[in-house]
């Protein structure tokens, strides 16, 4: 994933998904994630002067139980940093919110409980 600021990126995904680097050396330039209990998918930030993609081919999904959890999350996800996205292709009947990290790299958050 493309960041102009790799640290802060790396501060906020972190947090949202409690990985940790893999190696104690973050830098400005480069970073991968991997889960706190070392099993599972990494995620790996890179340095980059792109523009954000307002509505970007690749991004990731993150799933909530329920809408409860779905508010919950999204919630948690703003605290560390995330902004929601005033998104222009919602349906009319919505099971995801639309936000964007510190970088402002967009991601979903999916209420896998709806029945819409």
């Amino acid at each position: 994933m493309g960041a102009a600021d790799v640290r802060r990126a790396a501060t906020f995904w972190s947090a949202a998904l409690d990985y940790v680097p893999r190696s104690t050396a973050v830098n400005d330039d480069f970073v991968v994630l991997t889960p706190r209990d070392g099993h599972g998918p990494g995620v790996a930030l890179d340095s980059s002067d792109s523009p954000v993609q307002p509505h970007p081919r690749v991004h990731l999904d993150l799933y909530a139980a329920d809408a409860d959890e779905q508010t919950a999350e999204v919630a948690r996800l703003v605290s560390l940093g995330a902004s929601r996205v005033d998104w222009d292709l919602y349906p009319a009947d919505p099971d995801f919110v639309v936000l964007a990290d510190t970088e402002g790299n967009r991601f979903c958050v999916i209420d896998t409980s709806h029945a819409g």
